[in-house]
């Protein structure tokens, strides 16, 4: 990926049950780009946010197959990072603080 806009590698910070969970490990998870790898990931995360990364974990989500109103359809493919940081760092946009 040449000539990379950081800010268009992550998506949104996906918030679940689950991602919460990770938290405390100071784990954090976020929909990027389905054309990303984990060069780039690290990299946007560690520009956007002024944090370090220290692993870069990726789970690729492949659309279903679905109907909606009768006539046959697919959802989108997706694909999730989960950014694992250095114990000293962490990113404000989950806990809600400044």
């Amino acid at each position: 990926m040449k000539n990379v806009i950081y800010s268009d590698v992550l998506v949104k910070p996906w918030i679940t049950e689950k991602a919460s969970l990770l938290l405390e490990n100071g784990k954090y998870v976020f929909q990027v780009c389905v054309n990303s790898n984990k060069l780039t990931i690290q990299k946007a995360v560690e520009q956007l946010f002024n944090v370090k990364v220290k692993k870069v974990n990726i789970i690729n989500t492949l659309g279903k197959n679905k109907r909606f109103k009768g006539r046959p359809g697919r959802r989108a493919d997706s694909k999730k990072a989960v950014v694992t940081l250095l114990p000293n760092y962490k990113i404000d946009v989950f806990t809600g603080g400044q």
